[in-house]
C-alpha cells in the first residue's frame, strides 16, 4: 500500500495530520507493508526566501482579521497540537518561502528513499514549529538536512541551483489534478483521498478499506462437499 501526502513544512495542520496518520499506522496490522511518500505543496510561493516578519501578522492581514483574534485561533491550534504531543511555537514562527525545503525533500527521496524523506520531513516540521527556525534560510536547511544524514556538499549543491524544482512543480500540478485546494491531502493507492488533518480513526478506516480492496478475500460458497485431498481420494 502506498500513501502519498501533499503538505507544506509551514502548515501546522500538516504536522498534526502527520501525527494522526502515524497513530493510525501504529495499530494497523499491515503497517510494515505501507510506503509513505511526501509530495510538495506551497501555501505561499510569494513568501520571502529569508523570512523576518512573524507569521501571525501576515496571516491576520491575509484573512482580514485582527491580530488579537488570530492569536486566539493560533492558541486553539497550539492546544490541539499538544494533544498529539507537539509543542508548537506558532507565535514565534516567521513567514518564509518553502520551495528550497521541498527541493531537499525530493533530494532525500532520491538519495535514501521514503524512509530518509520522512526523517527530513519530521526534522523540517519540528525545526519550524517547535524550534521557530526560518526554514527558508539555507544555513538552517543545510543543518536540518545533514542532521538526518544527507551529505552537506550535495545539500549545498542543490540549494545553489534549481535542481528538483521541476519535481516540486509536478507535485503541485498533480495536487490540482486531484482537486486538492489545501493541505494536508492524503492519497492512498491513488484511489482514496483524505482531505485535512482528520482524526486517527478516519485514517484507520481508510487504511482498512484500501487494504481490503487491494487484498480481496476469497468468498466460499456451498459449504463443505466431497473432494479429493493431497493424500488422494477415499474411493
Amino acid at each position: 500500500m502506498k500513501i502519498e501526502i501533499w503538505s507544506d513544512v509551514v502548515c501546522p495542520w500538516c504536522f498534526v495530520g502527520k501525527r494522526r496518520l502515524e497513530t493510525a499506522l501504529s495499530t494497523f496490522p499491515h503497517a510494515d507493508e505501507v510506503e509513505v511518500v511526501y509530495r510538495s505543496f506551497e501555501l505561499d510561493p510569494t513568501a520571502p526566501h529569508h523570512g523576518h516578519e512573524l507569521s501571525t501578522g501576515v496571516i491576520a492581514r491575509k484573512y482580514g482579521r485582527p491580530e488579537a483574534e488570530m492569536r486566539q485561533m493560533q492558541q486553539q491550534l497550539i492546544d490541539v497540537a499538544a494533544e498529539e504531543g507537539l509543542a508548537m511555537r506558532l507565535f514565534d514562527t516567521v513567514h518564509t518561502n518553502t520551495i528550497d525545503a521541498h527541493r531537499l525533500l525530493h533530494l532525500a527521496l532520491g538519495t535514501g528513499g521514503p524512509a530518509l524523506q520522512r526523517q527530513l520531513k519530521e526534522a523540517l516540521l519540528s525545526a519550524y514549529f517547535e524550534g521557530a527556525a526560518d526554514v527558508g534560510d539555507h544555513d538552517v536547511l543545510t543543518a536540518t538536512a545533514t542532521s538526518v544524514g544527507l551529505d552537506e556538499a550535495r545539500v549545498r549543491e542543490v540549494l545553489a541551483s534549481d535542481e528538483y524544482a521541476d519535481a516540486v512543480a509536478a507535485d503541485i500540478a498533480q495536487a490540482r489534478a486531484y482537486g486538492a485546494t489545501g493541505v494536508p491531502f492524503f492519497v492512498v493507492d491513488q484511489a482514496y483521498g483524505v482531505s485535512g488533518a482528520q482524526p486517527a480513526e478516519v485514517f484507520s478506516q481508510v487504511l482498512d478499506q484500501a487494504w481490503t480492496a487491494s487484498h480481496p478475500t476469497l468468498q466460499m460458497a456451498g459449504g463443505d462437499a466431497d473432494a479429493c485431498g493431497p493424500d488422494g481420494c477415499a474411493i
